[in-house]
């Protein structure tokens, strides 16, 4: 019966959605302000899947780990992307949230010293105003939540402050910071450690939505914070691939809400997650590999 509940409310969380904001295609072309950036993306990620399989992460000179898939570009929102040390931001102006958050984690990266009790919050100057600021987080009731978290950027000091920078930042209940969304946090070092590295995707899902030729408008439904009106949150989704000789991958969507979530409750396939966000994770991997590995979750097989 609890599975039987569990897959109707994924089916109506995602009819909801995709009545509001339609999917993209898996073949949906590039707008020209992110096609330089996919190129580039597609020759640090020109080498072999089992050769990338076996392979640690590549560093650049700049320090970042290249050797990871960001998802499909987004035609049907707003999305400016932003590179960071220890992982990459798609942006929406309309929302001040990300779109998506994306990171290579690997088993070095779960260690280091540096501590996140240094670093304070502030806001992004590398996206345009109105943005989010402190203000609009004060007295809201709700959380700075991390989406990269700063637990999984301790081995650098710049990848640390970069995480504290409100676009990598969503308004967030305070129990689920806390609690549930903070334990997924510590299975996916668990898993980078298991694994020597995984992939990770994760964002914001937003009901209210509507996207149209490349904007997002909100529903009188929409909850906001601040004077620039930061969205908040209906939920939050994850996606976790592990590279290897039998890739696998997993999805989780968690309610922006407090109270007891469990994670086997909140598990889903990658195809759920992409049929609720519109947003395709693995545009690069194999059709084959991707078909059988987003078609199916369970935590059995982690």
């Amino acid at each position: 019966m609890k599975q039987l509940m569990k897959k109707l409310i994924l089916f109506v969380f995602a009819v909801t959605l995709l009545t509001a904001c339609n999917p993209q295609s898996k073949n949906r072309p590039a707008e020209e302000d992110v096609e330089e950036f996919y190129d580039q993306q597609a020759s640090n990620n020109a080498v072999g899947e089992t050769e990338a399989a076996e392979a640690p992460a590549a560093q650049g000179k700049d320090g970042s780990f290249k050797m990871y898939e960001l998802p499909a570009p987004l035609t049907d929102r707003p999305e400016q992307i932003l590179h960071r040390q220890g992982f990459t931001i798609s942006y929406n102006k309309t929302t001040k949230t990300p779109n998506w958050v994306a990171w290579h984690l690997t088993k070095n990266h779960t260690y280091g010293r540096i501590q996140r009790e240094t670093y304070a919050f502030d806001e992004d100057p590398s996206v345009a105003a109105p943005r989010a600021t402190l203000d609009d987080y004060y007295n809201s009731r709700y959380d700075r939540g991390h989406m990269c978290p700063a637990g999984d950027n301790k081995w650098s000091e710049e990848a640390m402050s970069q995480t504290f920078l409100l676009t990598n930042i969503c308004p967030q209940n305070h129990g689920l910071n806390k609690n549930a969304w903070n334990d997924l946090e510590i299975q996916c070092r668990d898993w980078a450690r298991e694994y020597n590295f995984v992939d990770i995707v994760c964002g914001p899902v937003y009901r209210t939505a509507t996207c149209t030729n490349g904007k997002m408008q909100a529903s009188s439904l929409q909850r906001f914070i601040g004077r620039n009106k930061v969205w908040v949150p209906d939920a939050f989704f994850k996606v976790v691939l592990c590279r290897g000789r039998a890739p696998k991958a997993i999805g989780f969507i968690y309610e922006n809400r407090g109270g007891q979530q469990r994670m086997s409750d909140c598990m889903c396939s990658v195809d759920d997650v992409e049929r609720i966000t519109g947003i395709d994770f693995y545009p690069l991997l194999a059709d084959d590999v991707e078909n059988r590995i987003e078609a199916h979750a369970s935590l059995r097989y982690w």
